[in-house]
């Protein structure tokens, strides 16, 4: 099923009308201390699973999804409705359409987003897959694997490399309280 989406614009119409309305931001700890919408609360994807009952159960209010183009808060929006919270909503294009639409941001690191670290890496690998097939001709297999991971990962809507980038050190900043997010998302 296909999860509910809200342009920038709604939701700044939704924010300002003192609606009922959280928003959940589900990038790694980094990307959100580096920049986020005021007001989100931060659980990263990959710890979303842990909290899934505590905020469905608690959950009284209509839960915006946030991540920086929309990928991984249509995967959190399909995790917590199979949970069973129906008020879930992505907003359409992520951070990066927020910030396009003239939306306000807080927070100020320098971090690069997962997409921007997967980006560098994958090129990474595939450039020097390359170089090295010319002294040593099967590391051309390394290009091929890289290609065909990221072919997956589109065709999935999942991103293996991302996943583990963002187990990172420096993209898991100690800002994150997913505790007191908990708490806010089902006050």
């Amino acid at each position: 099923m296909t999860p509910t989406t809200i342009t920038a614009a709604g939701l700044r119409g939704r924010l300002g009308a003192d609606d009922e309305v959280r928003l959940l931001d589900v990038r790694s700890p980094g990307e959100f201390a580096a920049a986020r919408i005021p007001g989100s609360h931060n659980i990263p994807l990959g710890d979303l699973s842990a909290h899934t009952n505590t905020l469905v159960s608690g959950a009284v209010t209509d839960v915006v999804l946030v991540c920086q183009s929309g990928g991984r808060a249509t995967q959190a929006a399909e995790q917590l409705r199979a949970g069973g919270h129906e008020r879930v909503s992505v907003l359409e294009g992520g951070l990066s359409a927020w910030e396009r639409s003239g939306g306000q941001v807080e927070g100020g690191g320098p971090a690069w987003t997962i997409e921007r670290q997967v980006r560098l890496v994958a090129g990474s690998l595939v450039a020097g897959g390359v170089l090295a097939s010319l002294r040593y001709p099967g590391a051309k297999f390394l290009s091929g694997a890289i290609g065909g991971g990221l072919v997956f990962a589109a065709l999935s809507n999942t991103c293996t490399m991302g996943s583990l980038l963002s187990r990172l050190r420096f993209n898991r900043a100690p800002s994150a309280d997913i505790g007191a997010a908990v708490v806010a998302l089902t006050a």
